[in-house]
Formats: C-alpha cells, structure tokens, sequence
C-alpha cells in the first residue's frame, strides 16, 4: 500500500472541513467525501456523480464516534452488530436525529452509518474535526458506474473534476480495497413489525448476521427505505453485460463470434471454447467469492476497455456464500437480455 503521511492526511481532513471534496480508501471500494452536515458540500458530491438527489449516501464515522449524535431511538440489536463488524463493512440504517441534513439520507428520516476498516480512511476520519464529524462517501464512480477499487480508477472516473480548480480536492492513495464489493447494509427501522431487512448483501453475509440476530434477516419490501446501490440498474461498465449459465456459455460465444460480434468473457470455471482466439478480452477468476469479489471490479473495468459489443459473464453459484457478487453482477446486467439478443439477431 502506498505510504501516505499525516500530513497529507490531515490536509484532506482540512479540505473535507471546508466543505471540499476529497476521495479516499475504504476496505470496500474508494469512496467521495463530504462533510456529512454540510448540505452544500453534500450536494457537491452528487454534483460531481451525477447522482440522483433523492439516492441516499452513507456517514463514514470514526471507530470512537457517538452514533448517538447521528441517530436516535438505537435498539440494543445495532449496538450488538456494531460490537460484532465494526470497524468493518456494515451498514446500518437508522432513525436520523432531528438535527442531521437530511441531504444525507435523500429526503428520509433515516440515516445509514458505518465505520470502515482502512487504516487511511480511520486515519482521515479521526483527523477530521477531531474524530467527531461524519464523512458522507457514496462510492467514488459517475453514478450507476462499476465503482472503483483504486486510486487510479478514481482518477479515470474523475478526470475533469480532480484538475486544478475541480469539484474533488484530493484522491488518497491508499492501495487496492480489500474487499472489492460495498458494504453490507441493515435496516433496523422497522424492528416492531419486520425485524432487521437486508437491503443490500456482501461481505458479511446474511448468514454471518444470522450468528448476531439469532435468525436470518428478511429481505427488501416495497416499503424498505431508499438505499445506495440498491436501484435495479447499477455498477455497470459502458459495455453490456450479460450473465450466461455454464452450460449455455460455450454456444453463445461461438453464435456470437459466427455474427460477427466482438465479445468479451469472464469466467470462473475451465472452459474449452474452441473459438477462444476470437475473444477480445478474457477474464479467468478464481472459483472462490471472497477472492471473487476483490477483483470483480478490475476485471469489469479491465474488460470494459476492450471496447467489445458485450461482456459475457458466466453465472455464479447461489449459495449464500455468492449472495453479495450474484447481487452486483445482476444489477451490472440488469434488463441487458434484449441487447445479447439483438446482436444474435442482426
């Protein structure tokens, strides 16, 4: 990891303070701060995203931070979540306090905390206003784009906002995330009638929160509160992409490669493709989701640059284990069925 030091750590806690921009590492992905209670800046960051204002951000919060300032009517069960994962990527919804913007949580009364593990995003986030301030940091990518998991990709993402004079003030180099998928996020608003919801999986699986809750949380409702990363279409390169069972991928590339289309592959099994030379781009990934999901937004943006007509990704397995990257890969390929079929067609 790239050696940063305190100062310049302490000059983006400067530059967050003045309600300035600055991209940073977390153990997920890279996220773009903003001073969480200041509505100008906030609104600086889905400026620079072109984010919808109604999508709500997270609270980066420092590993000693007063959750109580950030949120009220806390049940004893965050308070045992927060005992278990953090510092570490859970998310948890909660009733915002009445003095929080709500630019944060897009219009809602709730708000989504967390406190990450990297060592330079709690660095950065003790150094601001002293370890009692709250960084909001939706993942550092246009909206709707695959996130980025380094400093460079960042910096790709942001070419024109992290110029001399840009929206983003700063971008610390802080390696490549360990993680590689966002957080984990919880909602315990709605405990009395339907106990904690799971609104987004990843590392820490609904199995993991399980061993916490003592049963395993529900899923997402019509009523669930607006949350990042949670819009049907979302983490997705320029290119399409299509997500194809094992048994089927070998014929689709050959049918594909016979109309002409360039394609580009990602698998995670041993594949025979006889037609493999006419791949542009082929990713294998490890048949694991831990290792999985660390790479799997390299290898989007890595397949993403060849410039394919498509980007064939083999389905993975559905076990809770997968539960996280089968959630990002199917909204990266959300409603792209039409687009497969028509380049089979013309």
């Amino acid at each position: 990891m790239p050696q940063l030091v305190q100062e310049q750590i302490d000059l983006a806690a400067r530059q967050l303070e003045a309600g300035q921009l600055v991209a940073f590492p977390t153990e997920t992905v890279y996220g773009l701060g903003a001073d969480a209670e200041n509505p100008t800046a906030v609104a600086n960051i889905y400026a620079a995203k072109g984010r919808p204002a109604n999508h709500p951000v997270i609270v980066h919060l420092a590993p000693e931070a007063d959750i109580s300032y950030w949120a009220k009517n806390i049940p004893a069960v965050a308070h045992q979540l927060i005992k278990a994962f953090w510092p570490g990527p859970l998310t948890l919804i909660l009733k915002r306090a009445d003095h929080i913007p709500d630019a944060v949580s897009g219009g809602q009364d709730s708000i989504g905390l967390r406190c990450p593990s990297h060592p330079v995003a709690q660095t950065l986030l003790r150094a601001f206003k002293n370890g009692k301030g709250g960084v909001a940091a939706p993942s550092a990518n246009k909206f709707g784009h695959v996130s980025p998991t380094t400093a460079q990709h960042v910096l790709d993402e942001f070419e024109q906002e992290t110029r001399v004079g840009g929206l983003i003030a700063a971008v610390l180099d802080g390696g490549q995330s360990e993680v590689g998928i966002e957080s984990t996020i919880l909602d315990l608003t709605r405990l009395d009638t339907l106990g904690p919801v799971l609104l987004r999986p990843g590392h820490i699986s609904a199995s993991h929160l399980a061993q916490v809750l003592g049963a395993d949380p529900a899923m997402p409702d019509a009523a669930a509160p607006r949350a990042s990363g949670t819009l049907d279409a979302h983490y997705a390169p320029n290119t399409p992409v299509v997500l194809i069972d094992a048994e089927n991928l070998d014929l689709c590339v050959q049918q594909l490669l016979a109309a002409n289309r360039s394609v580009a592959l990602m698998s995670y099994q041993k594949h025979d493709i006889s037609l493999s030379k006419g791949l542009l781009a082929w990713c294998q990934v490890k048949a694991d989701p831990v290792a999985y999901a660390h790479d799997l937004y390299a290898d989007l943006r890595e397949l993403d640059l060849a410039h394919a007509d498509i980007i064939l990704v083999e389905s993975l397995p559905q076990d809770t284990a997968w539960q996280g990257v089968n959630d990002r890969l199917q909204r990266a390929a959300f409603d792209s069925r039409e687009v497969l079929q028509g380049l089979l067609r013309s």
